[in-house]
């Protein structure tokens, strides 16, 4: 049943109705005020013909009644508008509802799908699959044979030609420091051997080296006569505690640091001969730490090892992990390093390879550019180039490879 209200408005007796008898009115007032306004600009035109003033004087004749008109039409129409919502304010209300709901799903939908456009599906394979992937299989190889470790876990040298025997003669004697400039060509590990140190560790710690890729010709350094590091007595330690620690007689430490006795005092510094950095803070040192190729959000599509082919179902060895993220997402160095190879090919697309020295490389393929040239040196974190779907690919991902020492790695195990 339908109720007329005292401006001429319906209540419909649904919603569907309520809508479109809201729409008419709007639509009405609008085209009410536009043809109100379309007839005084004529009225005013015809009079300033017949009375032979300008336009311009019958205008400012007339403003004040012009003005008064249209501004009465305007609130009729917002009163009318006004009790129709009041009249209906459920319905209103519903519709309102209604057409957030709408908005929402479709934003929700927008988002879902572009989602699923930017994710990577099952790479299809052609028939020169195998034959590129062991060219590059071998092509990394060749370089992790070209920089392979000179160093253990711990930081010792592979080569060390130095002896236990020898080690525990030195450690009775007193330690003593020179001093060393850099020069062009060394490293690390080449500084070590020359002073007949045997692991690297001593350097880094002794001369409080953050990173030794940043280790410059013309840096000073301080070179002991023996292994070990700098150890600053805290509050509660003894002597017999140090040594029970680092596995260091109490014998070696009093006649390496000249003490005369087992006291010692808080902030007081001694040496500690044979002792090494641990893993995780040689490996900040040696920049071996790697980080996340990629700051923004990303789905990991693929894990590194044995996976069931998407096709064949038979079980492969995925070399690497597949973060999938938009096309245009910047690609990070995960550590530092050279640019070893930068170009294209028919499985990874656009690739490069970085070489971080002491037998790591990296991979990064699929990428939409490249932003890197061959033998520029890169630090930790810099932009080599965007997230694609070249190559072999269903949509764009950046695929992360890690080889250590010729051998694949799980490169998730290497971020931190």
């Amino acid at each position: 049943m339908e109720i007329v209200n005292c401006i001429g408005f319906k209540q419909s007796s649904s919603s569907f109705e309520f809508v479109l008898t809201f729409a008419e009115k709007i639509n009405e007032n609008f085209k009410k005020i536009f043809h109100s306004g379309q007839i005084n600009r004529r009225e005013d035109s015809d009079r300033a013909k017949k009375t032979g003033l300008g336009a311009r004087k019958v205008n400012r004749r007339e403003n004040n009644s012009y003005s008064s008109a249209d501004f009465l039409s305007f609130l009729r129409s917002l009163g009318s508008f006004c009790t129709f919502v009041q009249s209906n304010a459920k319905k209103v209300g519903l519709a309102v509802l209604v057409s957030f709901a709408v908005f929402i799903s479709c934003c929700a939908i927008f988002k879902i799908s572009d989602y699923f456009h930017s994710t990577t599906g099952a790479v299809k394979l052609e028939n020169n699959y195998e034959y590129e992937m062991s060219m590059l299989n071998k092509l990394m190889n060749n370089l992790a044979l070209e920089g392979t470790s000179e160093y253990s876990s711990d930081g010792t040298l592979v080569d060390s030609k130095i002896s236990e025997k020898d080690m525990e003669k030195l450690f009775c004697q007193p330690v003593t420091f020179q001093s060393y400039k850099v020069l062009p060509g060394d490293s690390i590990s080449s500084i070590t051997k020359k002073f007949g140190l045997s692991n690297i560790s001593t350097l880094i710690a002794v001369n409080d080296i953050d990173n030794v890729r940043q280790l410059r010709a013309g840096q000073k350094l301080k070179i002991p006569s023996i292994d070990g590091l700098f150890y600053t007595v805290q509050k509660g330690n003894s002597l017999q505690g140090i040594s029970l620690k680092y596995g260091v007689t109490m014998e070696d430490l009093l006649d390496v640091n000249e003490l005369e006795s087992s006291e010692l005092a808080v902030g007081q510094v001694i040496f500690i001969p044979g002792a090494k950095l641990e893993p995780q803070a040689l490996s900040k040192a040696m920049g071996e730490l790697f980080r996340s190729p990629l700051k923004t959000r990303y789905r990991l599509t693929s894990h590194f090892g044995p996976r069931a082919d998407p096709f064949t179902g038979a079980r492969s060895n995925h070399t690497g992990v597949d973060m999938a993220c938009p096309t245009g997402t910047p690609i990070l160095a995960s550590a530092s390093g050279t640019i070893t190879y930068s170009g294209t090919s028919p499985v990874f697309g656009y690739y490069v390879i970085i070489n971080h020295g002491n037998g790591y490389q990296s991979l990064y393929g699929h990428m939409s550019k490249i932003l890197a040239q061959k033998g520029q040196w890169v630090s930790q974190g810099t932009r080599i180039g965007l997230v694609g779907s070249t190559g072999y690919s269903t949509g764009p991902h950046l695929h992360f490879t890690v080889f250590k020492n010729g051998k694949l790695v799980d490169p998730l195990s290497l971020i931190k």
